[in-house]
């Protein structure tokens, strides 16, 4: 009786640290009209990138200087994904641990952020791309369009990390 007592409360301990981990995965947004195919998964070890500005292209009259820095602790996981979203398809509301270089390769696709109180449309065409930071970075991609859409998303994150993290409907969009 004392060992089942034992594995009872590690058990039950064991569910409310997963239940802390992940608290909003019981009231996730379901994903509809949406397909992922992973293309390609590697691995990285600890690594530091910078293109100092000094060594990358230089400010010439009002344009930016071009900087990239990027280091990460410990291992890293990196994804090559295919998403396919059908006419009225969504991801559901979601996060990922790290961040996300996506590329419209067909149709267009509509993203709607968490913190935005006014539901703000970002559309994106073939051909153009945008950064997803990941973290507590919450976000749903529509297709809004009467063509299905495509896209490829480039995902860094640390090791052995969940890819994708669903979420509740932050209510902020009515849709």
């Amino acid at each position: 009786m004392r060992w089942r007592s034992g594995c009872l409360a590690l058990l039950s301990a064991a569910m409310a640290t997963t239940a802390l981990y992940h608290p909003r995965n019981a009231l996730a947004t379901k994903a509809e009209g949406y397909k992922s195919s992973l293309l390609a998964l590697g691995r990285f070890d600890e690594f530091g990138v910078s293109e100092p500005a000094a060594s990358g292209p230089r400010a010439q009259g009002n344009q930016l200087i071009w900087l990239l820095l990027q280091q990460k602790t410990g291992s890293s996981d990196v994804y090559v994904q295919s998403n396919v979203l059908a006419p009225g398809g969504s991801t559901g509301w979601h996060s990922h641990p790290g961040n996300s270089l996506i590329i419209v390769t067909a149709g267009t696709v509509t993203n709607y952020e968490d913190h935005d109180p006014a539901c703000t449309p970002h559309v994106y065409k073939t051909g153009m791309a945008f950064v997803d930071p990941g973290g507590d970075h919450i976000h749903i991609l529509r297709n809004e369009g009467t063509v299905e859409a495509k896209t490829i998303a480039v995902q860094l994150i640390p090791a052995n990390a969940a890819q994708r993290i669903d979420v509740a409907d932050p209510g902020n969009c009515r849709f």
